[in-house]
């Protein structure tokens, strides 16, 4: 399962405000790895280090740091688009390979008090900036942070409005989310293992040379080009889940220009794909655990009435029941299968204020044979349109993962011999999660980047916010990406959900807000 922006803007739109205390203190102990419910990361790994990059311009990007951007009305009332020219190679500039990124911004309302520009990912990776900002900028920061700032969303290359991958048709898509993705037999792993064979491919033939430079690293760079031609010295900057490793990348590579930067539901660029897959596993474990508690003591649950235990071991065999006969959904052409039901059920955990849709959704289901409400969850994860189109971030986030980083199995005998080790992580979904990764292990393009370690050494302050139940981006990285940040301020939310900041906590809201408006920052280890 993906750790996207996209659900996370969802997500933030459904999120009431709930009050919480906020107390200076120590950050909680971390889990033994033997809970069930253990979030506590791998011990950290040695990687190497992110070194910054030279702090004066080469003559050859001066001409793209120096460029003007030319502003027009576009989307949401109050905001301009423009498109920022950036190389496709910073290794090897040509001018005739650029790539036009689209940004969007909305000027700060108090322009004597201007701070500077905001910019803002909400993660995927693959997610659009650009309608992020124009669909969160007024509700998910206050009146006072955009009377500050400019509201600046950037869609990164490959993504959203700027020149994104583009992999399957609609209908070839939606065969793609109905194969089974915890194979039952041989037969079951060769249909899996073509399918991510002819979406790699799919992605190759109809994206080209751009697959091998939508990289976390080229991404960053681009966003120091977009600081400069927004004529400001340092990059003030929120990201959420994908956006803190995109937010940190940015700090270590360019730490003399990095300003007030908020990393909300962390990740830990340290981890390899295989760490990284597993422990995410078992934040979604944790996050159905906190939903099965509060599901089974309610008549209402279709998972029984005896705990998370009982909730699980039900769900599972909901599962089974599925891949053997899939549930009508009303479209004869997309029944609900195992893989839709377990997306469905996931989509769901990314926030409490979904849980409802969940526990109805799930007794529809199971009371009554119909799986129309878990399509419907899954289509919203999916990115999937009524008239049967998909975003872009379904190819998006494959495209830049499998760029940063080496596959986590690289065939069918490495995931059996991971099976275990997954499902120790997650009963639940950890079968999923571990078959998943042979889709980069198909991929057309290598790797150029590894997991590494970001000091950051120099830069500000920055902001790392981590929720203890966070079903996607578990509440360790978060204290692994506050460890190795040399200025790192770790701000932990005891709560459920994946992102804290606009609306799940005022103690949060209120930490963030003063950093981002007075330059506090709250005392490291401080819970909400």
């Amino acid at each position: 399962m993906r750790t996207t922006g996209r659900i996370a803007l969802a997500v933030l739109t459904a999120t009431t405000l709930l009050l919480t205390a906020c107390s200076s203190e120590d950050s909680p102990d971390e889990r033994s790895p033997s809970d069930p419910e253990s979030d506590a990361s791998s011990p950290a790994p040695d990687a190497p280090v992110l070194e910054p990059l030279p702090e004066e311009i080469p003559a050859e990007l001066q001409p793209y740091y120096e460029q003007e951007l030319t502003w027009s009305s576009c989307g949401a009332v109050g905001f301009q688009c423009a498109t920022l020219a950036v190389p496709l190679d910073y290794e090897n500039v040509d001018p005739a390979q650029d790539i036009q990124l689209t940004v969007t911004r909305a000027r700060a309302t108090e322009s004597g008090e201007r701070i500077g520009a905001l910019l803002m990912n909400p993660g995927g990776p693959g997610a659009s900036a650009v309608d992020f900002a124009q669909d969160a900028a007024t509700y998910l920061y206050p009146p006072e942070v955009r009377a500050r700032y400019d509201m600046v969303g950037l869609d990164a290359r490959g993504t959203g409005q700027s020149e994104p991958v583009e992999c399957l048709t609609g209908d070839a898509m939606d065969d793609y989310t109905l194969t089974d993705r915890t194979p039952d037999s041989e037969a079951e792993v060769d249909e899996l293992l073509a399918a991510y064979d002819d979406f790699a491919q799919g992605c190759q033939e109809r994206s080209g040379a751009l697959l091998e430079h939508i990289s976390t690293i080229e991404s960053a760079r681009d966003m120091d080009v977009l600081r400069a031609a927004l004529g400001d010295e340092k990059l003030h900057y929120v990201g959420f889940s994908y956006g803190t490793k995109l937010g940190a990348t940015y700090a270590g590579l360019f730490p003399q220009r990095t300003g007030r930067l908020v990393l909300d539901a962390a990740m830990d660029p340290r981890l390899s794909t295989l760490d990284t897959d597993r422990e995410q596993a078992g934040g979604f474990e944790t996050a159905f655990r906190s939903f099965a508690e509060d599901c089974t003591p309610r008549d209402s649950c279709a998972l029984g009435n005896d705990g998370a235990d009982g909730a699980s071991q039900a769900l599972l065999d909901f599962f089974a029941e599925v891949d053997a006969e899939p549930l009508p959904t009303g479209d004869e052409e997309r029944p609900l299968t195992e893989s839709l039901a377990s997306t469905g059920v996931s989509y769901a955990l990314y926030a409490e204020d979904l849980w409802p849709m969940l526990r109805d959704a799930l007794a529809t289901a199971i009371e009554d044979g119909d799986g129309s409400a878990l399509l419907d969850l899954a289509d919203a994860y999916n990115e999937r349109e009524a008239n049967g189109t998909y975003g872009t971030t379904m190819f998006a986030f494959p495209a830049i993962s499998c760029l940063d980083s080496p596959a986590g199995n690289e065939d069918a005998d490495a995931v059996r011999s991971a099976l275990a080790a997954y499902e120790e992580a997650s009963p639940t979904f950890g079968r999923d999660f571990a078959w998943a990764t042979l889709l980069c292990a198909a991929w057309p393009v290598d790797p150029s980047g590894a997991p590494v370690s970001i000091p950051a050494a120099d830069a500000t302050d920055i902001l790392v916010i981590g929720t203890l139940r966070d079903p996607a981006t578990p509440y360790a990285w978060a204290e692994g990406l506050a460890d190795q940040l040399e200025t790192g301020i770790l701000l932990t939310y005891d709560g459920d959900g994946h992102g804290a900041y606009g609306g799940a906590s005022e103690c949060v809201d209120s930490a963030v807000n003063d950093y981002l408006l007075e330059n506090v920052s709250p005392e490291d280890g401080t819970t909400c």
